[in-house]
């Protein structure tokens, strides 16, 4: 996955596993790869080396705790999740100190949480909510603003693996039935529809939803709900007619039905169009690019935003009590804003995520809708095969990892 992205130095947890996976994607480079013992996995002190029964038998009531309220679990005098958020913080210090300016760091599960959240400046509550699986990939851009300030933070990518995102899966540990997947509509057409926001797709975006819809076929969806823009409209029309020929695509035996419906609070881009009369497609490639917007209008969208969250998790709850696999199409926008919503966020975050056209970021529910969600991937773009978006790219502004 990562074969043709370039990186200038590479970090590694000097556990035998994290060595190992390093010493694969490093491959034949000549510098060396720099071990930094801050970056091993988690540390459960009288835990550690347990199976899992024992450690319930011997550790009942702390073993609960650890389950249910990780953060605060104690052990041997020690808070783990604390310690390793601190660990985080101590990490980016010497990673951001190197000059290179696309940074590799291999590590785990928890340690990798920890980095994603306290280089967003999320607390250890987000522990178990931004996922990190087996070799999943997640990006940061740190772009300076100036020579004295920090630098802005963008979440490029989470958790983009080499086997599908939508593969039966566990989240934070728990199985859920109810899941949420945003799929960004498929690029639109520049040219013919110049200062426009609701043009029909390119050739491209056309090739992006029918890749989206391929890649949904693995799962049977429930209902796609979309924008009543043209692109959404479209893109949610290719994955119901897709999903709806999954027999004599070969994909199931019995017949599949979607339910497909607009929902005119996805709708964001009349606010963009209207804040900036100029804006098209293009302006959004760039990670962070809602900063650069007046604060009303990203009031305005987060507004919007906080109305399509709620509605949708009303149509989560009024769906029956099995398996729900619900798609929503919309504007990268909205979806950055309802990840914020589900991560129960503020405005402010709204710069700090990043989305491509015809990526899909997925949202599980193990609790139920009424519950926590788990991101389980934002900004999945493989499924794109030769269109998809490098990890890396040149670039002498940003420093990334």
């Amino acid at each position: 996955m990562l074969a043709n992205d370039t990186f200038d130095v590479c970090f590694n947890s000097p556990l035998n596993r994290s060595k190992r996976t390093a010493e694969i994607i490093w491959d034949a480079r000549k510098e060396a790869m720099i071990p930094e013992f801050e970056l091993r996995e988690i540390d459960l002190y009288s835990f550690q080396g347990l199976l899992k029964n024992k450690g319930i038998e011997k550790y009942g009531d702390q073993y609960r705790q650890w389950q249910k309220d990780a953060p605060n679990f104690e052990i041997d005098g020690h808070y783990p999740v604390r310690e390793l958020w601190a660990r985080g913080r101590n990490c980016w210090d010497k990673i951001l100190s190197h000059e290179g300016e696309s940074v590799l760091v291999v590590a785990h599960n928890a340690i990798n949480q920890a980095l994603v959240a306290t280089a967003m400046g999320l607390g250890t509550e987000y522990f178990r909510v931004l996922l990190q699986s087996n070799c999943g990939v997640s990006v940061l851009d740190f772009t300076p603003v100036d020579d004295n300030g920090s630098p802005q933070i963008c979440l490029n990518r989470l958790n983009q693996t080499p086997k599908s995102p939508i593969a039966p899966a566990s989240s934070a540990g728990r199985k859920g039935s109810k899941q949420l997947i945003l799929v960004c509509h498929g690029d639109v057409k520049q040219a013919a529809y110049p200062n426009s926001l609701d043009g029909p797709m390119n050739m491209l975006g056309v090739i992006q939803s029918q890749k989206t819809a391929e890649l949904l076929l693995d799962l049977k969806v429930t209902s796609v709900i979309c924008s009543p823009r043209i692109a959404s409209i479209d893109t949610a029309t290719t994955i119901s007619k897709v999903q709806e020929g999954a027999v004599c695509l070969g994909a199931d035996s019995v017949p599949r039905f979607v339910e497909m419906k607009q929902l005119n609070e996805l709708e964001v881009e009349s606010i963009i169009q209207q804040s900036n009369p100029d804006a098209t497609e293009s302006s959004f490639l760039q990670p962070g690019w809602l900063k650069g917007f007046e604060d009303q209008v990203i009031i305005d969208i987060w507004n919007q935003s906080e109305k399509a969250w709620k509605s949708l998790l009303n149509e989560l709850s009024d769906e029956s009590e099995g398996e729900t696999n619900m798609v929503v199409v919309g504007h990268p926008a909205v979806h950055i804003a309802l990840i914020g919503q589900c991560l129960n966020l503020t405005k402010e975050y709204m710069g700090s995520f990043h989305l491509n056209a015809g990526s899909i970021s997925v949202i599980d529910f193990p609790d139920g809708p009424s519950g926590k969600g788990v991101i389980r991937c934002v900004n999945y773009t493989a499924h794109l095969g030769r269109w998809s978006i490098p990890v890396t790219r040149s670039s002498v502004d940003n420093k990334e990892v």
